[in-house]
């Protein structure tokens, strides 16, 4: 046995596959052992093999579980058993099979179909090994066999080929969950109707026609970046769904692009977004001295021109949080100008007066920037117009009837938005998330 070569094929999958060396020898294992058992095992046993790499000899051994008296099922109990064909144990010991699969245990033991080739009685076993207690494993050696026929190879061969791709599915997995949240790039590999398939070089992974930005088209082989959203466990290996619409998406843009969030100097502390139209962005800082939102615009604009154009040229507002909700409020309705706001801490609304030519900028074409300003801070925003011809009041005439009804539609409360409106909650960002 080349021991030398046998190194450098683990070390390989290792790096290639990402799968841990202990497992490929346990794999080995499990495959010798079924080898050992088809040619010269008895039904019922379970065979296990240990493969020392140093050295490259194998050692077999029997398992056996040691049971009493109170353990073993009656002739009357195997009968009503098999009459009423029951297919699962409730109270269960430990499980040991053939695979070395996980066990379970419970507070009671199980009884057993005695079984000579699975089972020794506790007073056999005491005569074997000292002190060994009922529910243990008595573990016997065997005899070492060099010669296996044909059947016991190709046992072994599927044995490994099925434990490597469960293994390489296991650490592919594990690496993508914990690149949940964060951005990740990729080829576009097919087109199924609106989905798109992502080759992420070890994984394929899913951009849901919902999670794409709306009027967004993509062509084969092309590279897209996206948030890896769910990483869920399945049994032919992972499924990884993308999205391009959720609002975390633009916030870790940003972090690839200001250095200042990376540091955890500037905090992003909430977002509110309609994707592939307009975000709005509250962010604070850290550090005295530091603009939080000159961070995000850069020099020349060159840093949120970047995320803009990931974005499809997506209108964002990057805007200054506070802990004084007034001033906050009236920056949410950037880039429209307000006057004043009042606001009620009993029902979390607040009432905007701004200035009549100001009053659409600040509702937004189908009210969309009161609507996202209401997400952003958490209130129930109502804009108004504080003008009157000359005169300034609350209860003075306004610019024309329709005016009424527009001020209705500046009202975001929450239901108010149909389903076709509705966008992506705000999403609040953690100083800790901000910062991974």
């Amino acid at each position: 046995m080349d021991l030398k070569q046998i190194n450098l094929i683990l070390d390989e999958l290792e790096h290639e596959k990402n799968i841990p060396k202990d497992k490929i020898i346990e794999t080995i294992e499990l495959a010798l052992a079924a080898a050992y058992k088809r040619d010269y095992g008895e039904r019922g046993q379970m065979i296990r093999a240990t493969f020392d790499l140093g050295t490259g000899k194998t050692s077999f051994s029997q398992a056996k579980l040691v049971v009493d008296e109170s353990m073993i099922k009656s002739e009357e109990e195997i009968a009503a058993e098999e009459s009423e064909d029951e297919q699962e144990e409730k109270i269960t010991t430990r499980v040991m099979t053939d695979t070395n699969d996980a066990v379970e245990i419970s507070e009671e033991p199980r009884k057993v179909r005695f079984n000579p080739e699975r089972h020794m009685m506790i007073e056999d076993a005491e005569k074997l090994q000292k002190g060994i207690a009922v529910g243990e494993e008595l573990v016997l050696p065997l005899e070492v066999k060099q010669d296996y026929g044909r059947i016991a190879a190709q046992t072994a061969k599927q044995v490994i080929i099925q434990r490597l791709r469960e293994a390489e599915r296991t650490a592919v997995w594990e690496e993508f969950k914990e690149k949940e949240g964060e951005i990740v790039s990729g080829t576009v590999q097919r087109i199924e109707g609106r989905n798109v398939f992502v080759d992420l070089g070890k994984a394929s992974a899913i951009l849901p026609s919902e999670e794409q930005l709306p009027n967004e088209r993509y062509r084969i082989g092309e590279r897209v970046k996206a948030l890896l959203l769910i990483n869920e466990r399945g049994i032919k290996g992972p499924s990884i769904y993308l999205t391009r619409a959720h609002p975390k998406f633009v916030a870790k843009l940003f972090e690839l692009e200001v250095p200042e969030i990376a540091q955890g100097t500037v905090l992003i502390k909430g977002i509110a977004r309609e994707s592939g139209s307009r975000t709005k962005i509250a962010v604070a800082s850290t550090e005295q001295g530091v603009d939080p939102v000159g961070s995000l615009v850069g020099q020349k604009g060159v840093r949120v021109s970047t995320v803009i154009t990931e974005l499809g040229g997506e209108k964002i507002d990057i805007i200054e949080w506070s802990e004084n909700m007034e001033h906050y409020i009236s920056q949410s309705l950037s880039p429209a100008k307000v006057l004043t706001v009042t606001v009620n801490e009993d029902d979390h609304s607040a009432l905007a007066m701004v200035d009549g030519q100001q009053l659409s900028l600040a509702i937004g074409r189908g009210g969309q920037n009161v609507r996202l300003a209401a997400r952003l801070t958490g209130y129930k925003i109502d804009v108004r117009a504080d003008e009157v011809d000359g005169e300034g009041g609350e209860d003075a005439p306004r610019h024309g009837d329709e005016l009424d009804a527009i001020i209705a539609r500046a009202k975001a409360e929450d239901g108010e938005v149909t389903d076709e409106e509705a966008p992506m909650e705000a999403t609040e960002v953690s100083n800790e998330e901000a910062t991974q």
